[in-house]
């Protein structure tokens, strides 16, 4: 029987052993490949076309999101399970808009991780119980608001739906303002005017409301 072939993308070397042992304590798996920053998991994708990818959001190079959203775009199939610290409803909906199949926290059982590699394996999507409450809550809020909210994108000035659509594709403050050229102040005020225009609370509920309307591709 062939095995479940994985790669391991995080930065810290200690955890990369910790959970090679754990996966390899089964059978069905073997890990073939270790990155250590978002650069070489690109790269070491690429050469050896693991099964699934296990990606650390936070890795120095590039993030697990942009090395995610890299993959994805050269192997739409790629298998890629994000593993984080993160338990923000923003990180999780950013990861499944730029393709991951599965999303688990660093501080899940040993038999989450093993569960979610021959899910996402098998082609099923995997989401950490914990997490995926999260998504039907704010589903179904968006949903309950959805006819309201039709539309009111129209009341943003350009620069506010700038910000909006940047804020969808998960950039922090700091790369708003450095690709609008703008200072960070201004982006925080852009924010806090679309929070207004559109009655939402935070990011997460900017960045879905964007994705509804398709204002990002």
């Amino acid at each position: 029987m062939s095995k479940i072939r994985v790669m391991i993308a995080e930065d810290h070397s200690m955890i990369r052993q910790g959970l090679k042992q754990l996966i390899e304590l089964e059978d069905d798996m073997r890990v073939v490949v270790e990155a250590a920053d978002g650069i070489q998991a690109v790269d070491f994708y690429n050469i050896e076309k693991p099964d699934v990818v296990l990606m650390d959001i936070n890795m120095p190079q590039i993030n697990g999101l942009q090395a995610l959203e890299a993959i994805k775009k050269d192997h739409p199939d790629a298998k890629i399970i994000m593993l984080t610290i993160h338990q923000e409803r923003e990180y999780l909906f950013q990861s499944l808009r730029l393709g991951a199949g599965g999303y688990i926290l660093k501080d899940a059982d040993g038999a989450v991780l093993v569960e979610a590699i021959r899910k996402v394996y098998e082609g099923e999507p995997y989401i950490q119980p914990t997490m995926a409450k999260e998504l039907i809550v704010e589903f179904k809020r968006y949903t309950m608001r959805e006819e309201n909210n039709d539309k009111k994108y129209n009341v943003l000035s350009d620069r506010e739906l700038d910000v909006l659509k940047l804020i969808a594709k998960g950039k922090v403050n700091r790369e708003i303002a450095k690709t609008l050229f703008i200072s960070e102040k201004t982006v925080k005020n852009h924010i806090s005017n679309i929070f207004k225009k559109l009655n939402v609370k935070d990011r997460t509920q900017a960045a879905v409301y964007a994705l509804k309307n398709k204002l990002v591709d």
